[in-house]
């Protein structure tokens, strides 16, 4: 983890905020008319205790916490809190916000969830924060150009199928579920404006998205510099003590750290978690590279998809990617993960064994163990030896590089009549390779390697293809 440390505070002190002479104000208190109060908030949440055996030695869940983490904003305050929350038996109050925006969450969503679950089974409370009034005002993060502005109802209809979803992860007794519109329809024009005094335009254009754009004279709404500081507000109505959230999200979360103290409560320690590649992606240069999970990419596995078809997805993923999913999202200990890893590489790399455990645990946690054996056998026989005719065409294929483009294969192995039927067919997922099933039209087959090439359904097909130089 990319972890600040106390030599490190002042300087993002300086990168991170504005200090209280240059707005000229004093910590400003909470409205109580539109913030819950802390009393407020304890009602909210299934569970607290006051039971100071319940927290394992601060060291030990900053070990657990910091596991897959990216930044840790401030990693010895958040051991400080973590000591003070085990002597007190006081829980910290951590907050993840998701934007309905969609209504389908996946396992990309998943590690966030997972890491927000850590705390949850660590004896703190979790806050599952359902943006529903900043999801219409649109998260200008990693963005080119404004997002689409959407519907209160449009929103409604996303957020009531996301915490169903979410509480496949989440423990939903110990859960503390909140919406923003509860504080942020409630403020006033003038309320607003204190908010706004909170930070400058010249900070806000610190943000590589927002400058880029401005060096490009691209248009930057004046709602897109409102995102931030309601996301930070949250933090300020929640008076959290951690908020947890994607790399891409680190602008946002380190606003609520620096707006807290100017309403008078301590800052927030801030915990992100890397995005997740998709099933698509591929390890290259000793790097995994390619798109963040999503739908819009066809890349994902759904939190509610059927088993078998959850199976089947992560089947497909790279054999060396597989690991980063491992280290992401599985209840594995590092230590096994590296067993599992030497023990790959020791047979030779096949990784379609560990792709089952894998496939087998999210199956068990997100349905149940029972579907997921069901999965594995549905599989197994979709995809069985006998499966595959015992008279299947070899055929050789030339490449000038050091790979070859999977239509060029299928065209030169006759399944297709032409390289563009053959990206076609691969997009539209009527092509499989080594019995998974591809959807990448640009993937490129290595040099020096001898795959299985299957097209159609029912009136089936099949080619060995051989890449050679």
């Amino acid at each position: 983890a990319r972890e600040t440390t106390s030599r490190q505070r002042d300087r993002d002190r300086d990168q991170s905020t504005m200090t209280d002479t240059e707005h000229g104000a004093e910590p400003t208190r909470v409205l109580s008319r539109f913030a819950p109060s802390r009393s407020a908030s304890v009602r909210h949440s299934a569970f607290l205790s006051t039971s100071h055996g319940m927290f394992l030695p601060a060291a030990e869940q900053l070990e657990i916490l910091t596991r897959g983490a990216v930044d840790v904003h401030v990693r010895e305050e958040l051991h400080e809190r973590l000591t003070k929350s085990a002597e007190t038996g006081k829980p910290l109050r951590v907050k993840a916000g998701f934007d309905p925006t969609r209504p389908d969450l996946h396992i990309g969503h998943a590690v966030l969830l997972e890491k927000l679950a850590q705390f949850q089974r660590l004896g703190h409370t979790a806050i599952l924060l359902v943006g529903e009034f900043t999801a219409m005002v649109g998260d200008p993060s990693g963005a080119n150009e404004a997002r689409p502005r959407l519907s209160r109802d449009d929103v409604r209809a996303a957020a009531n199928t996301y915490t169903d979803q979410a509480f496949r992860i989440l423990d939903k007794s110990k859960t503390e579920i909140r919406y923003n519109s509860e504080w942020l329809d409630k403020l006033s024009a003038n309320d607003m404006v204190e908010l706004m005094a909170k930070m400058t335009v010249s900070r806000m254009l610190e943000r590589s998205d927002f400058s880029a754009r401005f060096a490009d004279h691209r248009p930057i709404h004046m709602h897109e510099f409102l995102y931030p500081l309601l996301q930070g507000y949250d933090s300020v109505a929640l008076e959290a003590d951690v908020e947890l959230g994607g790399t891409d999200q680190l602008f946002n979360l380190m606003v609520g750290r620096d707006i807290q103290p100017r309403y008078g409560q301590r800052g927030q320690c801030v915990l992100t978690c890397p995005l997740l590649e998709g099933t698509d992606a591929k390890f290259e240069n000793g790097a995994v590279v390619g798109k963040k999970m999503s739908k819009s990419a066809n890349n994902y596995i759904g939190l509610q998809e059927p088993p078998v078809d959850m199976f089947r997805k992560c089947m497909q993923i790279d054999d060396k990617v597989i690991w980063r999913y491992f280290e992401l999202l599985s209840t594995e200990s590092a230590a096994s993960i590296l067993d599992m890893k030497s023990e790959c590489a020791s047979k030779g790399g096949d990784a379609r064994p560990y792709k089952e455990r894998f496939a087998n645990e999210i199956i068990s946690r997100l349905h149940t163990p029972e579907d997921a054996t069901r999965a594995a056998f549905e599989f197994a026989n979709t995809y069985a030896a006998d499966d595959v005719p015992a008279d299947i065409p070899e055929h050789e294929v030339k490449t000038e590089g050091d790979t070859l483009w999977i239509a060029k294969a299928l065209s030169s192995a006759g399944l297709v009549k032409s390289t563009g039927e053959g990206k076609r067919l691969v997009e539209q997922g009527g092509v499989e390779l080594d019995r998974v099933q591809i959807r990448d039209g640009q993937l490129k087959l290595d040099k020096g390697k001898r795959y299985l090439l299957r097209v159609g359904s029912k009136n089936r097909r099949f080619a060995y293809v051989k890449v050679i130089g």
